[in-house]
């Protein structure tokens, strides 16, 4: 596929029809989860991280599994344990037959890195893949590696178990554009997933895009132009969520302790826009905010014990505040 058009809108175009064509093959493996995926999709587009939160045994590994192989990106799936050690993930020297001290790169050199129970490792562990979700670079030894490009951290937790857990600090949660909740498949897609997965023959997804398209459409989403009331409006919803502050509500000051960083409202804008590019239009609307403002804000806000007495949700208080 050429990577030259005529202009932004043409690119868009492009854009919609290759998301099109990824989202045929990752259905072919998964079943369902259709707005899980366009997250997914729209998180990877935009530059940013994603955290998938859900019970096990909904494919949430093959999810990220199956987008690896459709985006024909390196792939990469540490399983985060409480003995992993951040050389286990970002790599070491080692002493070779020469007797010089060369660097083995860990699993976290890929473009798509799985980290599966993310929160089940140390903090010495998780500081080490902060660095890496920030800075695309690791440090081993004094030295500075840059990790490829794209490189995306496509996260998995389970919310229930949480015996023998590390609660991710709240600068690393920040890190991730994306707080994605997965919930129970309908009877429907469970039903089709139970048909395909119980015989000899398992579905496949075939490679569609490279990196270097990925990252020209990284690109194209940032010259996506967004107005000023649109942005106005993204940036006053996550200052909504900070109690004291000038927007503030009553619910806001009642029920939330701490509220969304400057790091949302930038995510908010770049988030609408990609969701608007992703739906074939060429400038985004408050409809795609709010499209992905739940998954950018669940995260960013600490609730009071108020709201868990009355059993308010962070997704409530958006939908009140927007």
């Amino acid at each position: 596929m050429s990577l030259s058009f005529s202009s932004d809108k043409e690119a868009v175009d492009a854009l919609f029809e290759r998301y099109q064509q990824c989202r045929n093959e990752v259905f072919r493996v998964v079943i369902g989860q259709d707005q899980v995926v366009e997250s997914v999709f729209i998180s990877i587009f935009s530059g940013g991280h994603c955290l998938l939160v859900g019970v096990p045994g909904l494919a949430k590994t093959l999810l990220v599994h199956t987008i690896g192989q459709v985006l024909d990106l390196s792939f990469s799936r540490v399983q985060f344990t409480p003995d992993l050690m951040p050389g286990d993930i970002t790599g070491s020297e080692v002493l070779d037959d020469q007797r010089h001290f060369r660097f083995v790169p860990g699993p976290l050199f890929a473009n798509v890195v799985l980290a599966d129970e993310i929160n089940r490792t140390p903090p010495k562990t998780q500081s080490a893949l902060l660095e890496a979700m920030q800075e695309k670079q690791v440090t081993v030894s004094g030295k500075y590696y840059s990790l490829p490009a794209p490189f995306f951290v496509l996260a998995t937790q389970n919310p229930i178990e949480q015996e023998g857990t590390y609660p991710l600090p709240e600068a690393q949660l920040d890190r991730f554009m994306f707080h994605v909740q997965l919930g129970y498949p309908k009877f429907e897609d469970e039903l089709e997933v139970v048909r395909h997965t119980t015989t000899d023959r398992l579905p496949s997804a075939n490679k569609v895009m490279g990196a270097d398209e990925i990252l020209y459409f990284q690109q194209l989403v940032r010259r996506i132009p967004i107005s000023d009331t649109v942005l106005n409006y993204a940036v006053k919803l996550a200052h909504k969520t900070r109690p004291g502050g000038s927007f503030a509500g009553d619910e806001t000051n009642r029920l939330v302790s701490w509220g969304a960083g400057p790091r949302a409202s930038q995510y908010l804008a770049i988030g609408a826009k990609c969701h608007a590019a992703l739906n074939r239009k060429y400038a985004p609307d408050i409809e795609d905010v709010r499209a992905v403002a739940k998954n950018i804000l669940r995260h960013r806000m600490v609730l009071n014990y108020k709201a868990e007495a009355e059993g308010i949700t962070a997704d409530d208080l958006i939908e009140k505040i927007w």
